[in-house]
């Protein structure tokens, strides 16, 4: 029995070539394929870079999901096109073969996070679970390419699942991307070939291109809309406008129990127990909020006048709120909080602090 070069790889191929060399495709069958395969790949590390730029400015998860999103499918757009270009050792198919099936991993997974992030973000934890444990258990198919298109059919059915509930619980955008996951995955399910070789490219990059499009025009009037709120809030200095996708409002700073960081926007917790979305970064509000705010956790500032006092949680804290559930203490605030309640002499009052 002979050993051809594929049994001394990192897996063993049922099938192995006669030869030690993988050779490229003829160029004539390959030439409009790899173009678009190329065009595509180009353009999601475009969208990568764009959404890049967003996250240093605005340190976003969402952002930062979609980044690497796009840089992972733009890998795979690459990875997938080598062996049209250059030969290679026989061995190294198999690597190549490894890492296609790792990037279709993980692009469902990214998938799947952004989207339970949009429309589902309190079950995201145990759906993640599950779908991981479905595309690990992908390895077990026959065939990389089987491997392949059944990772990314996981990830597309858990986020067509999830777009689902964001149709029943009418959140924005929800039915455009169940649209175009359905129609994703109706693809991948009626042509498997097609979406390994290309259509799983040009996908990829229809859903993130407008993504990054949207994204840059909602910047664009995030920041008109905080440079006005500014100007007025400059005449009244104890109010905060707040500027949401429901208009402006003015709220009194006395009124306002705790900031508490939502991805690109803050949530602001009031006394009356009303909670407001507010367009602003939460390091800007930290520098702009009068004395008795404090940053207590690197996604939460607290109105101390509120606050009556503190309880210990292995190494962090909890900050005891009269009008609101406790807030969690980083580590390294606990002193200035301890700080800052022996200054109001918290430790001494039991009766409800509340400001003027």
């Amino acid at each position: 029995m002979i050993h051809m070069s594929s049994f001394h790889g990192p897996v063993r191929l049922d099938g192995p070539i006669a030869g030690m060399v993988v050779a490229p495709y003829p160029w004539p069958s390959r030439t409009l394929a790899l173009a678009i395969a190329f065009i595509a790949a180009g353009t999601l590390f475009a969208a990568a870079f764009g959404f890049g730029v967003i996250y240093s400015l605005r340190r976003t998860t969402s952002s930062l999901t979609l980044a690497a999103l796009a840089g992972t499918a733009g890998l795979q757009a690459i990875l997938e096109s080598l062996r049209a270009l250059i030969s290679y050792a026989y061995p190294i198919h198999g690597w190549r073969l490894i890492g296609i099936w790792v990037l279709s991993a993980l692009f469902a997974v990214l998938l799947l996070s952004y989207v339970m992030s949009r429309f589902w973000p309190q079950a995201r934890r145990p759906v993640l679970t599950l779908a991981l444990v479905g595309m690990v258990a992908t390895w077990l198919l026959p065939g990389f390419d089987t491997k392949t298109v059944a990772a990314l059919m996981v990830g597309l059915g858990f986020s067509v699942i999830t777009a689902g509930v964001g149709v029943y619980r009418r959140a924005p955008a929800a039915r455009a991307t169940l649209a175009y996951l359905v129609v994703f995955m109706a693809v991948g399910a009626l042509f498997p070939a097609w979406l390994v070789d290309l259509s799983y490219f040009l996908f990829a990059a229809g859903l993130i291109l407008p993504l990054l499009m949207a994204e840059v025009v909602r910047l664009g009037r995030d920041d008109q809309g905080r440079e006005d709120a500014l100007t007025q809030a400059a005449a009244r200095p104890h109010c905060l406008t707040v500027a949401s996708s429901r208009g402006v409002e003015r709220v009194r700073l006395a009124d306002i129990v705790a900031v508490v960081g939502a991805d690109d926007y803050v949530e602001l917790r009031l006394a009356d127990g009303r909670r407001l979305l507010h367009s602003a970064r939460l390091d800007r509000l930290e520098a702009e909020l009068p004395g008795p705010f404090l940053r207590v956790h690197r996604s939460v500032i607290a109105n101390m006048d509120y606050a009556r006092g503190f309880e210990r949680d292995g190494s962090q804290g909890r900050l005891l709120m009269h009008e609101s559930i406790p807030l969690p203490i980083s580590r390294k605030r606990l002193s200035a909080v301890r700080d800052a309640l022996e200054e109001t002499d918290l430790f001494k009052s039991t009766d409800p602090v509340r400001p003027d």
